[in-house]
Parts: structure tokens; sequence; C-alpha cells
């Protein structure tokens, strides 16, 4: 195995700091030539205390399995030496089509041992996603569960590049399809990880715009290393401790699972938690993996949150091992907040920003400075942000002017290498030095962020700039509100006005009286200007896979 050392820029959480400036003054990037990610998350752990946990896997269905460093290893380098034997080589693609689950993880491990770039795909695509993202990819192989093996199968034919298909779990093979039991049982267990430099490819991680195909952000072995600052300081709150157990219940499938939680958790050593069910979010089930795990540091979605805020007696539930609460994606509203604080015993709810081509840049740190209603938070240590003229990206927007929050590019291993095949896409996504967000947000004079609208979302009514986010929030803060999205209309004398798609919660009933008060809430906590002119119910939001609105399909209800 390389020599390997533990980065000592990254055990930052181990000193005493006076406040958070002198941790941002003082750290510097430390990036070796050669990194590999295998060997730092799994290789060295094998290596040094080979029988700590690395993986638990649960159903709450009776199904409990668990992995150690050691076990990881073996069976990563079986897997690998089966792709190799199969053909694969080094810089060539295969896709991980999973949910949660240890196979998910090894399926990683043995891509980056062999040198190969990994593509992970959400279970939920259906067939044209699957065969986009795969040809897109020139993807020579691919692993499947059962949640989506048949819509694998239904478009492998149509996927030129595909020649080695390794089903996984309840999936059973077919044809010249392999078995992940299969691979596991007839492959050596040994196998060397190759020795990969900092730049070289790792993994593709698929990202929607509003226009066009997807995008596949293309990042280094380097990208985990851009991560673990945010994730020690907004993740840990700068506390790690030998019983910490990660989980959060998103689908492993994205940057902000992979790359907030399941990588940087055992880059430190410490457990991830698996939940293998099928089922949609469940706040009940969430509760009781919990208090069965004793987590330690739950990663919730603000959907997540709003829906656990729901429970009857969450007290009925010991969750008092909770120690922090990250979450991201978009806004949690003070509401939550204090619910989340309240019932899990004083936790820490952080929150935590980033997008697919430069992930956690920017979040709360309570244990070195105050967060502040509204705010993402200031910069992670490492991180150059700023907020820049949307038209020209020229840095000169003032503290406090909303206009598009960038990330500075070089020099800086969180950020993506380019998007895949597409040059053009990745020329405009950095100029002037900036990685260019399309988040439009400010940024005030201690250097907290604030989030408005993506930049292709934002309502301009009467001149006034209106993010639709805040809307939402505002929305969900009201009993009678479980989830809420926002977009702008047509409107003859003032261009456009917001018009709110409204989930409600139980126990409430749409009606034009319900309408009203959500009107004056909206805009008792906002502004005159801000309040939606229009309200629908809706019985579900649109979302994508990775629980984000999808405006676009409510703009379709106005055409």
């Amino acid at each position: 195995m390389p020599d390997v050392s533990r980065l000592d820029a990254y055990q930052f959480h181990e000193q005493e700091w006076a406040d958070y400036d002198e941790l941002l003054d003082t750290f510097e990037w430390q990036v070796p030539d050669s990194f590999n990610m295998a060997t730092y998350i799994c290789d060295r752990w094998a290596e040094a205390d080979g029988e700590r946990v690395a993986l638990y896997a649960d159903d709450l269905d009776g199904g409990r399995e668990s992995y150690t460093f050691t076990e990881l290893q073996e069976a990563a380098g079986a897997v690998a030496n089966y792709l190799r034997d199969s053909g694969v080589e080094r810089g060539d693609r295969v896709g991980i089509n999973a949910r949660q689950r240890p196979e998910t993880v090894i399926a990683h491990v043995a891509c980056w041992k062999l040198g190969a770039v990994s593509v992970p795909l959400s279970t939920l695509f259906g067939t044209d996603a699957v065969e986009y993202r795969l040809n897109d990819a020139g993807a020579v192989a691919c692993f499947v569960d059962d949640t989506n093996a048949d819509t694998l199968r239904e478009v492998e034919d149509d996927v030129d590049s595909l020649e080695t298909v390794v089903t996984i779990g309840e999936a059973d093979a077919e044809g010249d399809e392999a078995s992940f039991e299969e691979v596991m049982a007839e492959n050596d267990s040994e196998f060397e990880t190759v020795d990969t430099d900092a730049e070289e490819n790792a993994i593709i991680i698929y990202t929607s715009g509003t226009t066009g195909d997807p995008k596949g952000v293309l990042h280094a072995h380097r990208v985990l290393l851009g991560n673990l600052p945010l994730f020690v300081t907004g993740f840990l709150n700068m506390e790690l401790n030998d019983d910490d157990v990660l989980w959060t219940p998103s689908e492993w499938a994205w940057v902000a699972t992979l790359f907030d939680v399941v990588f940087p958790g055992l880059f430190y050593g410490r457990p991830i938690l698996a939940y293998t069910a099928d089922e949609n979010f469940d706040p009940e089930s969430a509760m009781e993996l919990i208090e069965r795990y004793e987590v330690t540091n739950f990663f919730a979605p603000p959907t997540a949150l709003r829906m656990m805020e729901q429970l009857d007696n969450p007290g009925r539930w010991n969750v008092s091992s909770i120690r922090c609460i990250p979450s991201g994606g978009e806004s949690l509203g003070d509401t939550i907040v204090q619910w989340a604080q309240d019932v899990f015993e004083g936790a820490a709810v952080h929150e935590a920003y980033g997008q697919t081509e430069a992930n956690m840049v920017a979040g709360d740190c309570t244990a070195l400075i105050e967060s502040r209603e509204g705010k993402i938070g200031p910069p992670a240590p490492g991180h150059d942000l700023t907020v820049v003229d949307p038209e020209t990206a020229e840095a000169n927007v003032e503290p406090g002017e909303v206009g598009e929050i960038a990330v500075r590019y070089e020099g800086n291993p969180v950020c993506f290498k380019e998007y895949w095949q597409k040059p053009k896409k990745t020329e405009g996504k950095v100029r002037n030095g900036w990685l260019l967000t399309e988040d439009l947000g400010t940024m005030d004079e201690d250097g907290y962020v604030e989030f408005h609208s993506r930049k292709d979302t934002v309502i301009i009514s009467a001149g006034y700039r209106i993010g639709p986010v805040e809307i939402e929030e505002a929305l969900a803060a009201h009993d009678a509100v479980a989830d809420a999205g926002v977009i702008g209309v047509p409107d003859e004398s003032r261009g456009e006005v917001p018009k709110a798609f409204v989930v409600l919660a139980e126990g409430y009933e749409a009606s034009e009286d319900l309408k009203s008060t959500l009107r004056r809430d909206v805009r008792d906590r906002l502004a005159e200007y801000e309040y939606p002119r229009e309200i629908e119910f809706l019985d579900e939001l649109p979302k994508t896979s990775s629980g984000k609105i999808r405006r676009t399909s409510l703009e379709g209800r106005q055409s």
C-alpha cells in the first residue's frame, strides 16, 4: 500500500481555536500528488484497525448486517478483480444504480481501487434517464439492485458500451449477468489499489439543469479532500468521537450524500448506517433507526425534518444520541430549527451549502461562530466565496446586495474538472477565475451567505427581484402547510407575480379562507410585494429524485 499520512490539515478539530476567523486564516489545503479515495476511506483503516466497523445495514424488517474495514477491503478487492477480469480498465466508467446498502459503497471502492470511474445513478430513474446517462458516460459496466434491474434490462441493448452487469440483493442474475454474491465468492479478495494522481478522474455525478440534457460533473480523486473542511465544521461541529455513527435518509446517488456523509465519514474511520428499505422516507422508521444505532450525526434534508415535525409524541423514542443535524438543499425555517433542537435535546442544527460542481463550501459551525436565522453561514475553511455581478461575473457586488454566489476555482480541490464531453458548458461555468453557482444570494459584511433563488427562477415583479424559496419558507412556517413550491406567473401590470402550490398538513382542508390566511401570513412575514397572489392546493409537489422541487413541472401546469 502507498505511504499514507493522516493528512494533518484535516484534523483541525483536534486543536483549540480562539474563533472561526482564526481557523479560516490558518487553514491551508493539503493535497498529496498521489491520492486515491479507496486508499484513504478503506485500505488505510483496514491496515490500521481492521476490526473497526465501517458500515451498518438495516431494513427494519429483521435484516441486519455490518462490515468491518477489513471486510470492506476484501469485498472491494474481490469486485475489483472481477471487473478487471471482465475487461474494465483504468479510466473506464462504471454505473452504480443501487440504493443505500453496503454493496453500493463496495462498488465505488472497487472502481477506485482499479482506477476506474464510478457513475452513481438514482434508483428512481426511469428508462430514458438510465439510458441517457450510461450512453453519455460510455459505461462499460453497471451494478444494479432489485429496485431498478428491470429498468436497466429494458435499455441495456441500447447502450453499446455496456458489456458487464452485476446484480445486487434480490435481483437475480439473468443471462450474462453476474450476481454480487457470485462475484464475492469466486474472486480473490487480494487486490492492490492502483497509485493514482490526485487529479485523476474518479467519479461522474449527473446533475439536471433547467435547460438541455443532464450534465455529467467530472471530479478527480482530490474532491474528497475538498469536502472535508465543512464536514468537520458543519457536519461534526468540531467534535469527533469513537462512538460516532452517521446517517442520512437521502439516496446514495448524489454529491450531497456521498460526499457530505458516506465518504467523509469513512475517511475519518466512522461507521455509516445504510437503511436498505425500498419505501419513501418514513419519519417513524427514521426515529427507530436513530434510537437503535445511537446515531450521532444525522444529515436530514428540510423535507425530512418537516415530515418528522408532524410526528405525534416524538418523545416515544430515545434520540438523545444525536449531536449534530446538518441540512441543505433548501433553507431551514426557524420553527424547524427550534423543533429539532427541542426533540433532539439541544443538538446543533446547521445549514450547509454547495452544489455538484463545488460541494460543501459554506455553512454553520456553532461550536465557533453563531448561527443567524435566514443565513446559510460563512465560507468553510479553504473556500474563497464571493457574490459577483450575474451579467459580468465581476466581484463588485456590495455587502447585502443580491448577486451570483461564486467560488474561487483555482487551487480548490472540491471544484469539478469539467462537464463530461461538454466543453462549452464547462467554459461558461468558470469565468474570471470564479466557478459560478447560478444561485443568487447575498453576503453580508461578516461573510455570512444568504441564498435567494436560482439565477433562472428569480421572479421579477414590478421591478422587485423575488426569490421563491423565501416565500416557500414563509408558507411552510404555517401549521396548515406541509410543503410548498413557488413560481412566477405572468401578470399584466406587474410582469410576474408569485404563485404558490401548497400541500396541506394532515387535518387541514383547502378553502378560500385558508388561502387568504396564508397570503396574509406571508405578507406579514416578508413584504407586501412578496405574498403569493395565487395559491393552488396539490396532493403532492413534483420533485426531482434528489428531493428538490421541480419548478418546470409547476410551470407546465400554467400552459
